[in-house]
């Protein structure tokens, strides 16, 4: 006899913030016939997978977290990579969702299937079925590698920062970073002392901002565990901070005068050589691309064994890297700070239901319907799709909403009796047209650079474009009229 495939109602890819948030709020909605599917051996996502010295979110912590776990116990205002994964696990576990878990199951394909209007899945560990898939794939899943002549040839150490080599001792060598990104900006004060010697490859300047992070005293720990309206106020007073950031991005570029101003002033304190000063300073709009918080990366420029090359690559040879203007630099070592694939591969394993991936509908423009839904895709839903990330707030703010938007919709289905659901294709062409309008004065596609927040045709590649508490009134109630709905 055939083996019988195994039904689920609800399907969720990935355990990070995304799906252990849903996954509390299914349960504590009364559904639990839930599985989360995981690729890893442990639960995190991003904070799972980034182990690289000096780790950390760029989100203070205490808004960087779930608004219903609160933790008062930070050890800083910024969290770093393991105390991070270690409140997402206690999170995890208070909350008795790991019994959900499916570790080291990746998700090989998921196709709909119109006739019996279920999603049929393959992962690594067999076939499944469910009424309803969620995609809680994080955005920075996937390395981004350069493409640069002889990479393949280089007979020295060479990794990515997302795939970072432990068991490689960078003491006294001869180490080349090539990218700028957040991650760079994190790692290169970490290994800059024990290296003797670091190239800093640049293609753009960051924008460099105070980061002003500190120890938390035992006294602030206890007040906030104490008193839950202090917490309240320090997590609004972060919340109102980083929200403002929106002045820039999306109302009116003049607003980066003063953020630029910060960047300036950190730059003449902490880079005193006039010739490598003008080197890292940014030729584009803060706010273009991501700005990052650091008081420790231009210190560490600043120091003899550093050298910052913006010259830009030719070829990398078996122990050297060559640089256009025809310099070559020996190299031990190669460690790529190039960030991150925006469109994360799974994209390519959702089928909907006319055949199409995920990835083929990406490839015409970032497309979705509030960064939650998809038309073509029945019964699908998403965190962080095209339009649900902002630029100028916590990228939990957001999940937390979109939580909240796809909990009300599966309990509107569950009390219907339907089951099938999908968003009206011009209810979804006209939110699309709505972030196109909105996008179009931004400093992210007008500030003079280009980035992950753009598409190779200089579009929006997925941020939303306005406040971030307008983008939770509008997720605040599952909008049944903007969905076909079947019984």
């Amino acid at each position: 006899m055939p083996t019988r495939t195994e039904h689920t109602h609800i399907a969720i890819v990935g355990a990070g913030f995304g799906g252990i948030g849903l996954a509390i709020k299914l349960r504590e909605a009364g559904f639990d016939d839930l599985v989360v599917l995981e690729r890893a051996g442990d639960l995190g996502g991003t904070w799972q997978a980034n182990t690289y010295p000096g780790c950390a979110c760029d989100v203070p912590s205490q808004l960087y977290s779930y608004s219903f776990a609160p933790n008062p116990d930070w050890s800083r205002t910024y969290g770093k990579q393991p105390e991070i994964l270690d409140y997402l696990r206690s999170v995890a576990a208070k909350h008795d969702v790991v019994r959900h878990i499916r570790f080291d199951t990746e998700l090989v394909g998921a196709r709909w299937d119109e006739q019996v209007s279920r999603w049929r899945i393959e992962t690594s560990r067999g076939q499944l079925t469910a009424d309803f898939l969620i995609s809680s794939a994080g955005v920075f899943a996937e390395a981004k590698y350069p493409s640069l002549p002889g990479l393949e040839t280089f007979a020295g150490t060479s990794f990515h920062s997302l795939h970072w080599n432990h068991d490689h001792d960078l003491t006294g060598q001869r180490v080349a970073v090539i990218g700028t990104g957040a991650s760079a900006v994190q790692f290169v004060p970490e290994i800059q002392p024990k290296v003797g010697q670091l190239t800093v490859f640049q293609r753009s300047a960051p924008w460099i901002v105070p980061r002003m992070d500190r120890r938390t005293m035992a006294l602030e720990r206890m007040l906030l565990d104490h008193v839950p309206l202090a917490q309240k106020a320090v997590r609004g007073t972060w919340y109102t901070l980083i929200e403002s950031f929106g002045l820039v991005g999306f109302v009116d570029n003049r607003f980066r005068h003063p953020y630029e101003l910060l960047g300036r002033i950190q730059l003449r304190r902490q880079i005193r050589d006039r010739r490598l000063r003008e080197k890292v300073t940014p030729d584009y709009m803060i706010g273009c691309k991501r700005a990052i918080f650091s008081d420790a990366y231009l210190p560490a420029l600043d120091q003899p064994n550093v050298e910052v090359i913006t010259d830009p690559i030719a070829e990398v040879r078996p122990h050297s890297i060559v640089t256009w203007a025809g310099e070559e630099i020996p190299v031990d070592t190669i460690i790529y700070g190039t960030g991150f694939d925006p469109r994360p591969s799974v994209f390519d394993r959702f089928i909907g239901r006319k055949g199409r991936s995920m990835a083929d509908l990406y490839q015409q423009r970032p497309q979705s319907y509030l960064g939650t839904a998809v038309a073509e895709f029945p019964n699908f839903f998403a965190t962080l799709a095209p339009f649900g990330a902002a630029g100028n707030q916590s990228a939990i703010y957001m999940i937390e909403s979109q939580i909240t938007y796809i909990v009300d919709a599966l309990k509107t289905v569950r009390d219907n009796g339907a089951r099938r659901i999908e968003v009206r294709k011009h209810v979804q062409d006209a939110f699309l047209r709505e972030m196109s309008e909105r996008s179009a004065s931004t400093v992210w596609l007008t500030g003079g650079c280009t980035s992950y927040y753009t598409t190779t045709d200089g579009g929006n590649s997925g941020l939303y474009p306005n406040w971030s508490f307008e983008y939770r009134r509008r997720t605040s109630k599952f909008d049944a009229q903007s969905y076909e709905v079947t019984v």
